[in-house]
């Protein structure tokens, strides 16, 4: 289509009527670097729709008319660079036009106080009031489906998140992690001010933050009095340094996996902010869900495209009971279970086809699982306790590190109560029936009686439900995935951008 720069209101409503695809929108106050071009370049490479990209300097996010003033203006530039990176359109209003002289129908609107009262809040009185403010003017007036924000402005972020979500805005926010440049520092618009020995101070600040991470990374503890100690020593005059919960933006807490290590300083007259997440392993997300409720598929494809180990606690189960069936072992019984465990192991090997195998004492049960014998007895040997505490403790030792994705029917309430993200996949007996008769005569040429397959399900929910050893349930915490009527991989897609909405870019890198 027809590159276009758009420079009034009426032109952006008339041009967005024109257009028959969906709208990626990059807001940007101009005086563009390689951290806008990497959002334009993302939305791009990210889907077919069109990219459009403002450039506005939004006074409203100023408390000083000097900074408003000297704020680097630079638009033939920016467009040049808008247009090579991807862009479609460019929206250049003027302030007249965002907002309109005597027009009572602008809201000026109010940034969420919890989020807004810390860290720049603090000292940036009305600062994301004016982001707020004209952020939600562009959206209503572009009506994108894609934002793309950087999570340099990570408490910007958070309350922009937020203003989509209590507004009710059909928005989805994507974000890329923080652009450095050659020394470490993050690209920033007001980085054109800094004087050689400024920069010297912003490197060290950055360096000291990036050491920091290092540190936690080994220990799982940071000393923010040694680092503003450190900071003190370089003459660096710091406005604030804090350790907190990275969504809350409250002191964190003994149980937060991921934290942020923020801070602003000043340079001469410029204000610079940098952070970093801290993590004591790796992100995990957590599966549960009812039998024939699709988990196993979906988790697997999930772990392939974010790269995480893929943990089949059910096969676990299924691989248990297989063996103590096989061999006779009287698991009513409990007394000597204790005993046989301590020789059993169980381990997942990938296979030719980029698959796991499933190995009960260096034997591939992979297929022999999955049978209606093993259908029908895993439930009452998952649901005692020895059996449960035994694989339990197993899962956990694998989830250590962290950086992987289980599913089955206790990982968000007993295994993995911290996982950072927790997904109740379920769907209608009907459908979970008509997904295991399909699959089943795909492996088998031997008919299946639908009705029979309800009665088993039905069966299988209520023991699940009902067991006294962490029955299924689902965790408070936990969003729920109906996915009848959607396919594995419009569900897949799903449950990665409740994953990308949660986790920090940068701690996926």
């Amino acid at each position: 289509m027809k590159k276009v720069i758009i420079r009034k209101t009426e032109e952006i409503e008339n041009w967005r009527r024109n257009i028959n695809r969906e709208i990626n929108f990059i807001p940007t106050m101009g005086n563009l670097h390689n951290g806008h071009i990497k959002l334009i370049s993302t939305a791009k490479n990210d889907n077919s729709n069109i990219n459009l990209v403002s450039i506005f300097v939004n006074p409203l996010q100023f408390d000083n008319k000097l900074d408003l003033e000297n704020y680097p203006k630079t638009i033939d530039n920016d467009v040049k660079i808008s247009f090579a990176n991807g862009a479609d359109a460019i929206f250049i209003p003027s302030t007249e036009d965002i907002y309109p002289p005597n027009n009572k129908n602008i809201k000026f609107l109010k940034a969420s106080i919890e989020l807004s009262s810390t860290l720049c809040g603090l000292n940036r009185i009305g600062h994301f009031d004016g982001v707020c403010t004209v952020v939600y003017r562009l959206l209503n007036l572009i009506k994108p489906k894609n934002l793309y924000l950087g999570e340099k402005d990570w408490q910007q972020l958070l309350i922009l998140k937020n203003l989509i979500l209590t507004k009710k805005l059909n928005v989805a926010v994507k974000s890329i992690p923080t652009e450095r440049d050659f020394d470490g520092i993050p690209l920033s618009s007001r980085n054109i001010h800094l004087s050689r020995k400024e920069r010297k101070l912003i490197r060290f600040f950055s360096n000291e933050l990036l050491e920091a991470k290092t540190i936690f990374q080994q220990e799982k503890k940071i000393s923010l009095k040694a680092i503003i100690k450190k900071l003190s020593a370089e003459k660096i005059s710091i406005e604030y340094l804090e350790h907190l919960n990275p969504y809350t933006l409250q002191k964190v807490r003994v149980e937060d996996n991921i934290s942020l290590l923020a801070g602003a300083i000043r340079c001469g007259e410029t204000r610079l902010i940098d952070h970093v997440f801290l993590m004591k392993r790796r992100p995990i997300i957590a599966i549960d869900g009812p039998a024939g409720s699709g988990k196993s598929t979906v988790t697997k494809l999930i772990a392939k495209k974010l790269k995480l180990l893929y943990l089949d606690t059910g096969a676990m189960y299924r691989a248990l009971s297989w063996l103590l069936i096989k061999e006779n072992i009287d698991y009513k019984k409990c007394g000597n279970l204790q005993n046989i465990f301590k020789n059993i192991s169980i381990v997942f090997k990938s296979n030719n086809n980029s698959h796991h195998d499933v190995f009960i004492n260096n034997y591939c049960v992979t297929e022999e699982i999955r049978s209606q014998e093993i259908n029908s007895i895993v439930s009452k040997i998952s649901s005692i306790k020895e059996v449960r505490k035994f694989l339990v403790e197993e899962q956990r030792k694998i989830g250590e590190s962290g950086g992987l994705v289980a599913e089955g029917r206790d990982i968000g309430t007993t295994v993995f109560p911290y996982a950072e993200l927790k997904i109740f996949l379920t769907a209608s007996i009907d459908e979970r029936a008509k997904r295991r008769k399909s699959d089943k005569q795909s492996k088998d040429s031997q008919e299946i009686d639908l009705d029979t397959l309800k009665e088993h399900i039905k069966k299988r929910d209520f023991d699940d439900s009902n067991r006294e050893i962490s029955p299924l349930i689902k965790a408070n915490d936990a969003i729920e995935v109906i996915t009848d009527g959607y396919s594995i991989n419009e569900v897949v897609d799903k449950i990665i951008d409740l994953y990308n909405n949660k986790i920090p870019k940068e701690t996926q890198i």
